[in-house]
């Protein structure tokens, strides 16, 4: 490694000496004096220039900000970095075929969140003026083009001549090395910047915490140089750098990617080295202007300002900490930030939820809605009504804030609505337990804590924030006990396929790469016909090993039993993308026909596919296969991504075309399909959807399938796309209509037409039949429908019709009997509760299971009133005949012969209605199983005597438990002879009512 840095500082020297005229200008510039900043930029300006300035003096390629829901990578919540969108270049997994993979030179303004998972900045938000959760990256990369010398050359003259930053107010850091990773200083780095004319005070070393960037635990790292700015001036503040002071900041960030950070945590130099930089507009902004707070420029004024409408308190002032009284300015900034988040999220779909990142947008809001309504007194709605704001403020760079701003309020005001009703309820919580506290108390009762949290609601920051106004606190190590405990029992840990799939790191595709190893041709995948005979045939697929990857590294052979990544030089196997699920299947090797290499995964990283098996004999590199499909579940996997094509062709048909696909998944067994919708459908809504696809089913219409440019695809008239990246050229699918039509206009029929690279029927027939299983809103505004086709879907019906039959005999017998008994009425009751259960549970239409649901509710409520009637008429009876035997007496305790304990709490009302100032305790004795069953009942406001405590205590002796208020309780036990147990109850009751005495 020490050889290749020197290699590299020589390499540099050059580089630096070529440039040196560019250079004696730049130190002409720097010898400038300024004596304050310019305060014309503004923050439209600013980005402006910024990828400007890259893609017209350096042929960077302007790249819009991709959504801030990642694509493909679980790893993250949210995009929280310019490079994000990236990592498949980093990582050398970028598809050949795509424009990314052409990337070179690259600049763009990325939308980015740091909210949850490992940039979290959500609970600093308000209390500081610079900390942000949704905020934007200015960045501009390199991908194997320019490094160091070039990248600090472009940053400092945009820097100092385009933003005409004064160079005396700007310090540089660069990497002081790190023994113990075996890292050397970066003099590179730092000669590039003394050659510049930097002065050697303004250039500072750091160590791995603050100049060298790592991607994660794993993955493309390097040592990084940052730009400080001093907001004083006029003096030396070379001891500020890095000091957390708010004078002194960080401005701009150059990340040089030459290592990789392997799974032992050694480091290994990339086969490409790279450049990563980011720089957060709101922090330049504030530079720009002449400003102290990012809240003081105008990427928040207009918000700040409208937020003041509408409050009841002064005008935002800027204070923090104990100067700002009653946390108002801190409740400016927290509404003016999150609703910057709250409108990028929603109009980039992620809507507030319960899970992932909808969960944290869903804290987000409540957050926002807390501070907007309890301290600056704002009315309901006020939050969703800045939305228009963001709008104005952003909408230029992204204008899908504009197109999408009637359904972000909407979202807003909804979610509003629903937490104002559960923050009520909460701060009556919090205030009845401040009640019960001593005075000497500062913590917080951790259940009660965990219990706003759990079943309100409430995000575990706001309430530390609602009982810091109290002056309290609560043991948050005991709260993310609670919280990791219930995290494991929502989500058990499982052990999928996808855990363990073999991957091919950088450094193996980057040695295929230069040992010109040609990409997996999968064409094959695509290579079926259908038969005279209605049955499709796939075409036979012979293939060489090009590569086997075991154990982290590229080798000649495996042998038998070891689990492999195998790279053929062609393929008919489908590996898992753009949402349909990889294909089975086995392959044979010549001269070995009786020996299988079973298929359990395939995946595509960066063009060649890697077939994952486990070797059952030795397997070399160069080996002749054959390659087997498994038929039937290929074929299954094809009809699910046809139906899914007619299932959003028929919901845009239906609803119109906002609806937008929001993610979907084709398997061999259903389909599952995710879109936008204000709300769940109705029953006609569902029937109309299965209508209009059984129709296009009906018609055996064509599939037309053409691979074209991508650039011409696009302008195909109702194209449907998602958020991806495309290969170009890509594969167009069109059902019924040929796309030669379609780009010349040549029909008015409304068809389903989509960008796609699964694998589809050739005609519609072949889904033989649909039905939707579920239809439910996962989020508002987002709905999931999942659904079968073929056979599935045709016993799915037959099972409704079924069930269908059993409801409308259960309500005919119903109907007929004019006068049950209560064994009777509850025999009904129960059989109703079983055939709900089966209808809930049972795979039949989602139209047809509503139906049955809304009539077996009103046979519920039927059999229930049935019920509470005849157990008021008995409960009369036995109430009657126990008043006779025991008349007024001060306490009754005595038995009753029945198996209900609602009976059994009937009788004890109706004889304490008879009997008002009486005690009464009845206990029912079941036969032959011993179990006891207890009520009792008190006259309100008797304070000698609890229920509950009555109850606890005879059915404690009984070995049981109980239940209730100070009035009434009720609860179980077991015993063999019943007659300690009254003498018990009867005894404790006079006990307390003598002392009272």
């Amino acid at each position: 490694m020490a050889a290749h840095m020197r290699r590299l500082s020589h390499r540099y020297r050059t580089v630096i000496n070529k440039n040196l005229t560019s250079l004696i200008s730049l130190r002409g510039y720097l010898s400038r004096s300024y004596s304050q900043v310019q305060t014309d930029f503004s923050s439209n300006r600013v980005r402006r220039t910024f990828t400007g300035f890259f893609h017209e003096l350096y042929q960077h390629m302007i790249v819009p900000s991709s959504p801030v829901r990642p694509r493909g990578d679980p790893s993250l919540l949210f995009v929280n970095a310019g490079m994000n969108q990236f990592k498949p270049i980093f990582l050398g997994a970028a598809d050949p075929r795509s424009e990314m993979a052409t990337y070179r030179r690259v600049v763009n303004s990325q939308k980015c969140v740091r909210a949850g998972g490992k940039h979290n900045d959500l609970e600093d938000v308000g209390r500081d003026v610079y900390h942000h959760t949704f905020f934007e990256m200015l960045g501009n990369w390199s991908f194997g083009d320019y490094f160091k010398e070039e990248a600090c050359i472009m940053a400092w003259r945009l820097l100092t001549e385009e933003y005409r930053i004064p160079p005396e107010r700007l310090y540089v850091s660069y990497f002081a090395g790190d023994a113990n990773s075996g890292l050397p200083a970066d003099e590179e780095t730092r000669h590039i910047w003394l050659s510049m004319g930097v002065p050697s005070d303004h250039l500072l070393p750091f160590g791995m915490r603050d100049n060298f960037w790592e991607m994660g635990e794993i993955g493309p790292c390097g040592p990084c140089t940052e730009i400080h700015y001093d907001h004083i001036g006029g003096r030396n503040a070379a001891s500020l750098v890095n000091a957390d002071s708010p004078d002194v900041v960080e401005i701009w960030n150059l990340v040089f990617m030459q290592y990789n950070r392997e799974a032992d945590h050694s480091l290994r130099l990339l086969p490409q080295f790279s450049v990563d930089t980011g720089m957060g507009l709101e922090r330049l902004v504030t530079v720009l202007q002449g400003q102290r707070s990012n809240y003081d420029t105008d990427l928040f004024t207009p918000l700040l300002s409208a937020i003041q409408q509408f409050s009841n308190c002064p005008e935002y002032r800027g204070r923090t900490g104990e100067a700002d009284v009653g946390r108002v300015d801190m409740s400016y900034r927290v509404v003016a930030d999150h609703v910057r988040t709250l409108s990028v999220c929603i109009a980039d779909g992620v809507y507030p939820g319960m899970s992932g990142a909808e969960l944290v947008l869903r804290r987000i809001l409540r957050r926002a809605v807390r501070f907007s309504t309890e301290v600056l007194q704002a009315p309901e709605g006020a939050l969703a009504s800045l939305v228009p704001t963001v709008a104005h403020i952003l909408g230029d760079a992204y204008p899908e804030l504009h197109k999408e701003t009637d359904r972000i309020m909407d979202i807003i005001n909804e979610n509003e609505a629903q937490f104002l009703s559960s923050l009520k309820q909460g701060r009556r919580v919090i205030d009845r337990t401040l009640q019960r506290l001593e005075k000497n108390d500062t913590l917080f009762p951790v259940p009660v804590a965990w219990s706003l949290h759990r079943n309100l609601g409430f995000p575990l920051d706001l309430i530390g924030l609602m009982l810091e106004e109290q002056g309290l606190s609560v043991d948050q190590r005991a709260l993310d006990v609670l919280a990791i405990e219930n995290e494991k029992l929502r989500c058990p840990v499982q052990t999928s396929v996808g855990d363990t799939l073999v991957h091919l790191d950088l450094h193996s595709l980057a040695q295929l790469q230069s040992e010109e190893v040609p990409h997996t041709d999968d064409s094959p995948k695509y290579h079926y016909s259908l038969a005279q005979d209605g049955k499709y045939v796939f075409q036979p697929c012979h293939a060489t090993v090009q590569a086997l990857y075991c154990g982290q590294t590229l080798v000649s052979e495996v042998a038998g039993g070891q689990r492999c990544g195998v790279v053929l030089d062609r393929t008919c196997f489908y590996a898992e993308q753009g949402g349909q699920s990889h294909d089975q299947g086995y392959f044979i090797r010549y001269g070995l026909p009786d020996v299988l290499y079973p298929v359990e995964a395939v995946q595509l990283a960066g063009g060649y596919v890697v077939h994952q098996v486990t070797a059952a004999e030795v397997l070399r590199k160069g080996d002749q296969v054959q390659l087997y499909l498994d038929e039937p579940q290929r074929l299954a996997c094809m009809v699910k991504h046809t139906a899914t094509h007619v299932l959003n062709f028929a919901l845009r048909q239906l609803l119109g075309p906002s609806v937008e696909q929001r993610g979907s998944h084709v398997a061999a067994d259903r389909l599952r399909f995710d879109f936008s919708v204000k709300g769940s459908l109705s029953i006609p809504q569902l029937q109309e959807i299965e209508k209009s696809i059984h129709n296009i089913i009906t018609e055996n219409n064509a599939v037309y399938i053409e691979e074209v440019p991508l650039a011409r695809a696009k302008d195909i008239p109702g194209l449907r796309t998602v958020d991806e990246v495309y290969p170009d050229p890509v594969r167009v699918v069109s059902v019924a209509v040929p796309l030669a039509d379609l780009y010349d206009s040549q029909t008015d029929r409304w068809t389903s037409v989509e960008l796609c690279c699964g694998t589809h029927l050739l005609r519609t027939g072949e889904i033989g039949d649909l039905v939707i299983l579920s239809e439910r809103q996962m989020v508002k505004g987002i709905s999931r429908i999942v659904a079968v086709t073929g056979d599935d879907a045709r016993e799915a019906r037959e099972a409704g019709q079924v069930l269908t039959q059993e409801v409308e005999s259960l309500s005919a017998r119903l109907a007929t009997v004019a006068s049950p008994s209560l064994a009777d009425a509850n025999r009904l009751a129960k059989e109703v509760g079983i055939l709900t259960d089966a209808v809930d549970c049972t795979p039949i239409p989602q139209w047809k299971r509503r139906e049955l649901q809304t009539h077996l509710k009103g046979l519920q409520r039927t059999t229930n009133t049935s019920i509470r009637k005849l157990e008021t008429k008995e409960a009369a009876v036995k109430a009657q005949s126990l008043f006779k035997k025991n008349g007024n007496k001060n306490i009754v305790v005595d038995t009753v012969d029945t198996d209900s304990i609602s009976v059994l709490m009937k009788t004890v009302n109706q004889y304490s209605d008879r009997a008002p100032g009486t005690l009464v305790m009845l206990l029912s004795h079941q036969q032959p199983s011993g179990k006891v069953l207890c009520a009792c009942q008190v006259p309100k406001g008797f304070s000698a005597l609890s229920a509950s405590d009555w109850a606890l205590t005879v059915c404690g002796r009984l070995g049981g438990n109980a239940g209730g208020s100070a009035t009434v309780a009720k609860g179980t036990g077991s015993v063999a002879n019943l007659t300690e147990a009254l003498r018990c109850a009867e005894e404790y009751a006079q006990d307390k009512t003598q002392n009272r005495r």
